[in-house]
């Protein structure tokens, strides 16, 4: 039968899952420190773990020599050889092997509390470098407890918070509940490694479809964006590297059973799967879905499109309190200005109308000019005749004759709204 110390650091190694040697060296350290505070920190002291008859042992060593000056740390040659080592010489460092029990009871104390310590130094060092690798990883566990707006999760061998800024706030989770998060953090406090954990991020969807979709797993297909609202709305846009797999197909899944998963994790919040397209004209009509665009227009320079669909699927392309549009434009990241069609034709009459109060200019010019860009007097006032003579039918001297003119109507303008400013 093991003696009862060699089965009890056996035992802990085993529950906490600390190497065995890191308990012998704390049981070593906390029989030296409680030595040295019985006995004085003067003594020449040493302890060991003897695995054999599973005990610690400590020794006190003093040096041999002709005359003691300090029986702490010294012997005399006579005592030497009648007590310890009959075959001492001077200079000799002899080892005595002391009782453990008279270093009394707050001295044990102050060893079990070494102890307790390097354990649970052990253990968060064990928990870090478990977790520090597993940053972006979902992770699974129970609510355990509510502190401040956090919710605090058990993960088994320790623990993981949902900050309140990292909660749905739609969701009410209940003491005891299974819970599933996405770990966007970890770091080293003193209290330990501190498991940062949320149910908002968007690598949290992404993780649920790597998790639902072999295909992504396997590198078949591609997320290239996630745009979400938390407990709302989310679109997220992928590409297929194999030309046989259909991207949204694969996410969907039969009978829509994949992202049904994913929706039922994240209690209903809808999502739009969005299929890639090098062409950013196609990618922003496909981000927009489910709305139908007529035709875009490109302004490559500030990174914006504006967007013409019918007067009847504009509220769709829009979106309740503009949701669709401005996830489409994060997805995309492009800038998106959403019009119908009858106010893009107001807009047209209105920009057809004031290009004609300019002299010389009618109708069949403000088409021109029109479907060149310039479709308002203020377009005109800020071009160089050189943008405006290239159009048919302009020279030089006429450009700049409209540019002229068209300035002083933007003047007189601006001198108008000031005035009825003030």
């Amino acid at each position: 039968m093991l003696p009862d110390l060699r089965r009890l650091i056996d035992q802990m190694s085993k529950e906490k899952g600390i190497d065995r040697q890191i308990i012998v060296e704390a049981l070593e350290t906390a029989v030296l420190t409680a030595a040295r505070k019985k006995l004085g920190l003067s003594l020449d002291l040493e302890v060991q773990y003897n695995d054999e008859v599973g005990e610690i042992e400590a020794f006190q060593f003093k040096t041999v020599v002709e005359k003691v000056l300090n029986s702490d740390t010294q012997i005399s040659l006579e005592e030497a050889r009648e007590k310890l080592d009959e075959d001492a010489e001077l200079g000799d460092s002899l080892g005595m092997k002391m009782d453990t029990n008279t270093f009394g009871r707050i001295a044990v104390q102050t060893a079990k509390q070494i102890i307790i310590q390097r354990v649970k130094d052990a253990e968060r060092d064990n928990i870090y470098e478990e977790y520090k690798d597993r940053k972006g990883d979902l992770a699974n566990g129970f609510v355990q407890r509510f502190e401040g707006g956090n919710i605090i999760v058990s993960l088994g061998m320790t623990e993981g918070v949902i900050p309140s800024s990292e909660q749905i706030h739609k969701e009410v989770f209940k003491r005891g509940e299974r819970i599933r998060a996405y770990i966007y953090d970890i770091k080293r406090i003193s209290k330990g490694p501190q498991i940062l954990l949320s149910r908002t991020h968007p690598g949290f969807l992404r993780a649920l479809f790597e998790l639902e979709v072999p295909e992504i797993s396997e590198g078949l297909i591609e997320v290239v964006n996630i745009a979400r609202e938390p407990g709302n709305r989310t679109k997220i846009s992928v590409k297929s590297n194999d030309k046989d797999i259909d991207p949204v197909g694969a996410c969907v899944g039969m009978r829509g059973s994949r992202v049904q998963s994913v929706v039922q994790e994240l209690r209903g919040e809808k999502i739009d799967i969005v299929p890639y397209s090098e062409d950013q004209v196609k990618y922003v009509c496909n981000a927009l879905s489910p709305a139908k665009v007529d035709r875009v227009l490109v302004d490559e320079e500030v990174g914006a499109m504006e967007v013409i669909v019918p007067d009847d699927q504009l509220s769709l392309a829009i979106g309740k309190n503009g949701q669709n549009v401005r996830l489409a434009a994060r997805l995309t990241q492009w800038k998106i200005d959403v019009k119908s069609d009858s106010m893009v034709t107001k807009q047209q009459e209105e920009g057809h109308k004031s290009l004609m109060g300019i002299t010389g200019v009618g109708e069949r010019t403000a088409d021109l000019l029109y479907k060149e860009g310039f479709r308002s007097v203020a377009a005109i006032a800020s071009a160089d005749p050189e943008m405006l003579s290239p159009i048919k039918g302009v020279s030089r001297e006429k450009a700049a004759a409209w540019i002229e003119e068209a300035m002083k109507i933007v003047d007189s303008e601006g001198e108008k709204e000031s005035s009825e400013v003030s």
